[in-house]
């Protein structure tokens, strides 16, 4: 059998570590849930009404992934570069028109996450209605913990917080999300197959800000586990 060459290397596999295994977990794709709290839709000036809306995503390519405890430099093109904590869903098991009733069957674990925006050009991109990418899909962005092994089990309930130089700028409760893990889960299988290492990020509380160079961010979500990041200078 002859192997395939390539004109260069191919980027490497993005993992994350997997707490008690020596096993990593291999990232497939990266989802996003957009303005899941109430206040933060609020806050976005987007209310969101559940009985007429349904959620919405953005994705981010795989590339972005970051590990927890990582210096991340500031990127280019923006002022007003953003925290936002979340609680993230990591699918084990394969499936498509997945029922709310079964959902649990295809989690795997859970993970801290952040999802830095470049909030300027995010607002400007919104305000126009043209995609999200430039202010989403950034460099580093997408910052992860270690994936807690958590089989079959759906997270109903949990402090989740973050704090910016030991000063506390979110805090709620993953039992405020408007569509909840299970509910997350069954709506985007309707539109795509989910395979075992999709990240889902559930979305984020109110309370979201800009970081500048420097800046130490922490954040936990209760049961799950905690995160760090640190602001660099720009590169």
């Amino acid at each position: 059998m002859t192997a395939t060459s390539y004109l260069w290397t191919p980027p490497p596999v993005q993992s994350l570590p997997v707490r008690g295994s020596a096993q990593r977990l291999p990232i497939h794709r990266l989802f996003f849930v957009g303005r899941n709290y109430h206040a933060h839709a609020v806050e976005m000036g987007r209310p969101v009404d559940k009985s007429v809306e349904r959620p919405f995503y953005f994705t981010k390519a795989p590339q972005t992934l970051t590990a927890s405890g990582a210096t991340v430099a500031y990127p280019p093109e923006t002022q007003n570069y953003h925290f936002e904590m979340e609680l993230v869903v990591a699918i084990g098991k394969a499936g498509f028109r997945i029922t709310a009733e079964q959902a649990h069957e295809h989690i795997y674990g859970y993970a801290c996450g952040l999802d830095m925006t470049r909030r300027d050009l995010q607002l400007v991109a919104r305000d126009k209605g043209r995609p999200w990418d430039l202010g989403k899909d950034v460099e580093q962005s997408s910052v992860a913990s270690e994936v807690v092994p958590m089989p079959g089990q759906v997270i109903e309930s949990g402090v989740i917080e973050l704090s910016v130089n030991g000063a506390v700028k979110q805090q709620s409760n993953v039992d405020k999300l408007i569509w909840n893990i299970r509910e997350i889960i069954a709506d985007l299988s309707l539109f795509y197959h989910l395979q075992p290492g999709d990240l889902i990020y559930t979305g984020t509380p109110e309370g979201v800000g800009a970081v500048v160079p420097g800046d130490h961010i922490t954040g936990r979500v209760e049961g799950v586990g905690e995160i760090a990041l640190t602001v660099g200078q720009p590169a």
